[in-house]
């Protein structure tokens, strides 16, 4: 098993690494779009569908993404879509993970596969969309988030005993959420510190968060880190209600699509609202 993920992962950072240090974003856009349709399949699975009509989920994102590539192209998309984005992540992630997964088996197909290609298509436009706000402020999303991920994970190991949402994900405790957001917090710390001796400009979402303030840069890491989290507790919810461990066995040794994004998926699109302010 440690073998297949090893390879699995050698193999998705020989793929991911170039489309992501590129300077196109064409690159990259691809690859989201790839990332995105087989998570969008894997949702469709997931909410009931048989494994030939799910791939209506990621024909309905590529042709989403075609449309606005044709329309848009290089252009960033308007505050108004992400507010709208964030507004609609909160409200399901409030509703569902405080109801539980039976309220989601119990709500009607169509409104969960609709609102899975609405939040999928928006993550993957979310990750051009972070690329074309900067390579570096892209990588200090996702260092940030793969640092809360792995700091829950050790701290909730040693030091958990309060379970977070027992019915939902047992294996997660509110000792490692704090750990999570101490060790955000520690990693902005020594991020803008060696970004005074490395380069000059402030284009990774410490920066710029930091450049508002302290306050600001504590409390919107925060907000960041619990939304990761939340994110990663919704993955969990659907997979619970569907009686599955995995999303799929798409990345062998790692589960699925899904399972690899489950914390991006609302973290991106907050990302690039933030970079806005």
């Amino acid at each position: 098993m440690l073998k297949q993920r090893v390879i699995t992962a050698v193999a998705l950072l020989l793929v991911s690494l170039p489309a992501l240090l590129h300077p196109s974003p064409v690159a990259l856009g691809v690859l989201g779009m790839a990332l995105v349709s087989a998570a969008s399949w894997e949702w469709g699975r997931l909410n009931g569908l048989s494994f030939a009509t799910a791939f209506a989920m990621p024909a309905v994102c590529i042709l989403l993404f075609l449309t606005y590539w044709s329309r848009h192209q290089y252009l960033l998309v308007s505050q108004l879509y992400w507010l709208i984005c964030m507004a609609i992540w909160f409200f399901t992630i409030l509703i569902f993970l405080n109801k539980g997964s039976s309220a989601w088996q119990a709500t009607p197909q169509l409104f969960r596969l609709c609102l899975g290609v609405f939040l999928l298509f928006s993550t993957g436009l979310a990750l051009l969309q972070a690329k074309l706000v900067g390579t570096l402020f892209l990588i200090s999303v996702l260092c940030m988030v793969w640092t809360a991920d792995i700091a829950a994970y050790f701290v909730g190991r040693r030091w958990g005993k309060r379970k977070l949402a027992p019915s939902i994900s047992p294996g997660k405790s509110v000792e490692g959420l704090a750990g999570a957001v101490v060790a955000v917090w520690l990693l902005a710390a020594l991020w803008i510190a060696a970004s005074v001796h490395f380069y000059p400009t402030s284009g990774d979402i410490f920066n710029k968060l930091f450049d508002l303030g302290l306050p600001y840069l504590l409390f919107g890491l925060l907000v960041l880190t619990l939304t990761s989290a939340a994110g990663d507790l919704f993955e969990s919810l659907i997979k619970r209600a569907a009686g599955a461990k995995d999303s799929s066995q798409l990345l062998p040794g790692h589960g699925g699509v899904l399972d690899r994004l489950d914390a991006l998926l609302p973290v991106l699109p907050l990302a690039v609202l933030m970079s806005m302010f």
